[in-house]
């Protein structure tokens, strides 16, 4: 379950960074810049398919694990649906908002005719095929398709990468090279999607049939997938949150401080991903144990997630230590980006394992069905402790205090974490 979806991560790192390499090429640190304040926008876009998806293909698991495919079905159409509508009104509301949401951003005299270029193509047409693609492949997984929805989504990353430099250099003229890298994304992301519906339309699984949105599941399905959904979204829109003010706040250091940490925001994505899909391939099998009352199976499930999830994590803080320097340079030759990226990078890596627990056990709660636990946790960890760090310690330390927050906001979101999960098997899990 969890490889297919590890790869297919790593695949879609790769394509966000293969838009900032090949826009780096350009060796203009003003349209880094600009992608990099699109980036918590588009990942916005990206939470919107973790509250159909995420909460939906968490509940078709326990619904299967109850024996319960009728309305497991009905659960997957109400999904599709939803996806479909919630991202359209997202990519309308930044079309009409698109000037004041930029400037809201940070985006600034030299970036702003740069951001509007990416974001036309990456939000507004390519908001409701990358949402979902993304939702498809969770309800995917969730019927323990976890190979049809990893390709899906690699397929969709590799096409951008050799989309990129196609468009960017070859097809349009010098000064769009990130509107061509937005052209791209929205191409792969369209053909991403156009394989999920094929293979879905091909699949054996009787649960993957749409039927007419008037089939609607029962009230307590929907609430159920509002119930962890919600919380998912959530978590992801306060996560990118965290982003944008950090873009604000390094905005005040100039143009190469924004590059330096827009790169190092991707770079360190590298074992984050690696966890989320560790984490996604564990959440189906938790949620249908759990709902089987296969305690003993559950346990055994997560306690493997875990250590290989934190294998990863410790062994990229030892490689982004050694390697900064040389990570940095693949992106952007600019000397006074990458002096600064440097030591960005290895601060920041030092909270990999810390953000990996802390996700970690939101995707517990999420494949228990424990929204209101999963939301607690997001909304501390990001409200409680993670942006007012940013402001306490850029105030203490100026740019390097920026970085550092993270690490000292994990440290008290993890001693949580497990203090709540802790209570919650105290309490529900104590049965064999």
């Amino acid at each position: 379950m969890a490889l297919p979806t590890v790869i297919s991560q790593l695949i879609v790192l790769i394509y966000n960074m293969a838009d900032t390499f090949f826009i780096g090429r350009a060796n203009n640190p003003c349209m880094v810049a600009a992608a990099s304040l699109i980036l918590p926008v588009f990942n916005v876009a990206l939470s919107l398919s973790g509250l159909a998806g995420i909460g939906g293909g968490a509940l078709i698991s326990r619904l299967l694990g109850e024996k319960r495919p009728q309305e497991a079905r009905r659960v997957y159409s109400f999904c599709v649906y939803l996806c479909a509508a919630v991202s359209a009104l997202f990519s309308l509301a930044v079309l009409l908002a698109m000037r004041p949401l930029l400037l809201a951003l940070g985006a600034g005299d030299e970036t702003l005719a740069y951001a509007r270029q990416y974001a036309f193509f990456v939000l507004v047409c390519g908001c409701v095929p990358t949402v979902l693609s993304n939702t498809l492949s969770a309800l995917l997984r969730s019927v323990g398709e976890s190979g049809k929805a990893g390709f899906g989504i690699a397929m969709g990353g590799l096409l951008n990468i050799a989309l990129d430099p196609l468009v960017m250099f070859v097809l349009l003229p010098p000064g769009y090279e990130i509107a061509g890298a937005g052209f791209a994304t929205f191409c792969s992301n369209v053909a991403a999607c156009a394989y999920f519906a094929v293979a879905i339309r091909r699949s054996r699984q009787p649960v993957l049939r749409l039927l007419p949105p008037t089939r609607l599941p029962a009230r307590q399905s929907v609430a159920g997938v509002f119930s962890v959904g919600i919380p998912s979204a959530v978590a992801t829109l306060l996560f990118d949150l965290d982003y944008i003010v950090i873009d604000r706040l390094m905005a005040g250091y100039g143009h190469a401080a924004l590059a330096a940490v827009g790169i190092v925001l991707k770079a360190e994505r590298l074992p984050l991903n690696v966890g989320i899909g560790i984490c996604q391939g564990m959440m189906p099998l938790v949620a249908y144990s759990y709902a089987a009352g296969q305690h003993n199976r559950m346990r055994a499930v997560k306690g493997y997630a875990l250590r290989l999830g934190l294998a990863v994590a410790l062994g990229s803080v030892a490689l982004y230590q050694l390697l900064a320097g040389g990570i940095l340079r693949v992106f952007i030759a600019d000397p006074a980006t990458v002096a600064l990226g440097v030591p960005f990078l290895r601060v920041r890596s030092v909270a990999t394992p810390l953000m990996f627990l802390s996700f970690f056990h939101v995707y517990l709660f999420n494949a228990f069905g424990q929204g209101r636990q999963a939301l607690f946790l997001g909304v501390v960890r990001w409200l409680g402790f993670n942006i007012p760090m940013l402001f306490a310690l850029e105030a203490l330390f100026g740019k390097m205090g920026i970085v550092w927050a993270q690490s000292a906001a994990d440290a008290l979101t993890v001693a949580l974490s497990l203090a709540v999960y802790a209570a919650f098997a105290r309490r529900e899990l104590a049965k064999p």
